[in-house]
């Protein structure tokens, strides 16, 4: 066979008889995938409860301030660099074991988290939960190689939506806590339930036998995890420090450097963490340009909807900057001249609801997070039987629909929950299609460092997404004016910025970019050429 008539397959691994639970009861097989997926959403069940939390948590920090962010960025900082060398580290070493050590790094950073009143060990803290967010891209490696093959592309489906912990119950349980306990509470929460998980993956959990028998690329995985650490840093800081500034940009040049320098590195090594050749091959690389697109539309829609629905409402404004008026006069405005002040603003604020984090899951998290987890493992059932190309394409499509949606209509509670079920089915599809795409067009040896590449991508394009946004606000600031007829208040003569709040042009700005992202993504879906048979679970690829 001539070079032109080899098919565009993988050369199939030998599999080792035990790998697969075939055989099996459905109970025994249904209960595995529970558990790896309840570990699986550890990660995103924190970030749900505690992002939302920071301002609770900031006055517990005296000195922070702003820094705050941190708490967040860290966490996506350490884990999208974590990700790949986890994923390598599973090939080589297994994925529960690589499994069970995320979390144990998880459960000692959320009882720093827990007990700690210093920021540093906080940070600390921060940064040893993150190597949880690596656990997804794990799983969709163990479970390729113990299930039987009908049950990998439903499962796979359900591994990033989940069983309703972080979509469901994070939003609603989370508020209650920090609306009757302390923010402690919600790290106490999340060390409960890892204790709960953990046992269970231990005891009903089989480890894969597969193995890459070659020695981890340690000059390599470090090489990539600094560089991009490094991009990440300066798309998380990079409005506040200014894009343009050289100590900005810096960062970001001195990351793209180290991941150039990974390229050449790998090329040359005869063990390399990543097989260069299958990550730039047309299948793999298209993947990834859509995992990216698709990553921007999350990031901005993640990072926007709940600030929206959070934004108290014109009237609550309005009320509260009138009341700050009256109490800075100091008896100055009498009481009959009250109903007199006006309060103007420098934009709309139309998309405000002024709910409280409970609010916003009842309102949205708990519509996304539960269309999300039922479209999941279906877009994972229809790519067994369509080709996993198919929920790309209705991913991409609803993103876009959905933005757009949010972008004008999104001023009322009944449309941000019609507007969020949209999202929902596309968030389902969107992380059934991608990863088992990458299932279908990898060796199963090098699941692993492949699904961690498309982490790393995910977790890029989630922070070019929020980045751009962050610009797109920082450019429309929410302003307000005081004006009362013959009185002179400490608050007139001029506007006013309302911190952190801005005006309907920024959101809708950046909700148009994400937009644009994702029809750009639902154009490169419909021109794949991969992932137009039925999935196989990773047989086809080896």
């Amino acid at each position: 066979m001539t070079q032109a008539q080899v098919p565009d397959v993988a050369s199939p691994d030998p599999e080792p008889p035990t790998a697969r639970l075939e055989g099996a009861s459905r109970l025994r097989i249904f209960t595995v995938i529970g558990i790896v997926v309840l570990f699986a959403e550890i990660a995103a069940l924190q970030y749900t409860m505690v992002a939302s939390a920071a301002r609770d948590i900031a006055p517990s920090f005296p000195g922070v301030g702003a820094n705050i962010s941190w708490m967040v960025i860290i966490f996506g900082l350490v884990g999208a660099a974590t990700t790949p060398i986890f994923g390598k580290m599973s090939d080589l070493w297994g994925k529960r074991r690589m499994m069970l050590i995320s979390g144990a790094s998880f459960a000692v950073g959320t009882l720093i988290c827990a007990l700690t009143s210093s920021w540093t060990l906080f940070l600390v803290g921060r940064a040893l939960e993150a190597v949880a967010i690596s656990a997804p891209t794990v799983a969709y490696g163990l479970f390729r190689d113990i299930l039987p093959r009908r049950y990998i592309p439903a499962s796979i489906g359900v591994i990033a939506t989940g069983l309703g912990m972080s979509a469901l119950v994070a939003p609603l349980l989370g508020g209650w806590l920090l609306d009757h306990y302390s923010w402690r509470s919600l790290f106490w929460f999340l060390l409960i339930f890892v204790a709960v998980v953990v046992p269970l993956l231990v005891l009903l959990v089989p480890e894969t036998p597969l193995r890459t028998h070659q020695r981890l690329d340690l000059a390599g995985a470090l090489t990539l995890a600094t560089g991009v650490g490094f991009v990440l840093i300066y798309l998380s800081n990079g409005a506040t420090w200014g894009w343009g500034r050289p100590t900005a940009w810096g960062w970001a040049a001195g990351g793209v450097a180290l991941l150039l320098v990974f390229i050449a590195v790998e090329h040359r090594t005869s063990q390399p963490i990543m097989d260069l050749q299958l990550l730039f091959s047309p299948k793999v690389t298209m993947v990834l340009l859509a995992a990216m697109l698709g990553s921007i539309v999350i990031g901005v829609q993640g990072y926007s909807i709940p600030y929206m629905l959070q934004t108290p409402s014109h009237a609550q404004l309005t009320h509260l900057i009138t009341s700050q008026v009256v109490a800075e006069s100091h008896g100055q405005l009498p009481a009959s001249m009250v109903p007199m002040v006006h309060i103007g603003f420098t934009g709309l604020m139309a998309y405000g609801l002024g709910a409280t984090l409970l609010g916003y899951g009842l309102h949205s998290a708990v519509f996304s997070g539960g269309t999300g987890m039922l479209a999941g493992g279906a877009a994972g059932e229809w790519a067994r039987k369509v080709g996993p190309r198919y929920p790309l394409i209705v991913a991409m499509a609803t993103f876009t629909v959905s933005t757009l949606l949010y972008a004008f209509y999104a001023h009322s509670a009944w449309q941000y929950a019609v507007i969020a079920v949209v999202f929902g089915l596309g968030f389902g599809s969107f992380y059934a299609a991608a990863p088992n795409l990458i299932v279908e067009a990898v060796p199963a040896r090098q699941q692993g460092i492949s699904a961690g590449m498309l982490g790393v991508v995910n977790s890029l394009a989630t922070s070019i997404g929020t980045a751009a946004l962050t610009a797109f606000l920082a450019a429309n600031p929410a302003q307000f004016k005081v004006t009362i007829p013959g009185v002179s208040a400490s608050l007139t003569g001029g506007y006013h910025p309302i911190p952190g709040l801005y005006t309907d042009n920024g959101y809708r700005n950046g909700l148009l970019f994400a937009a644009g992202a994702g029809l750009v993504g639902l154009v490169v879906a419909v021109l794949m050429r991969h992932g137009r048979r039925p999935a196989t679970g990773g047989e086809a690829s080896g």
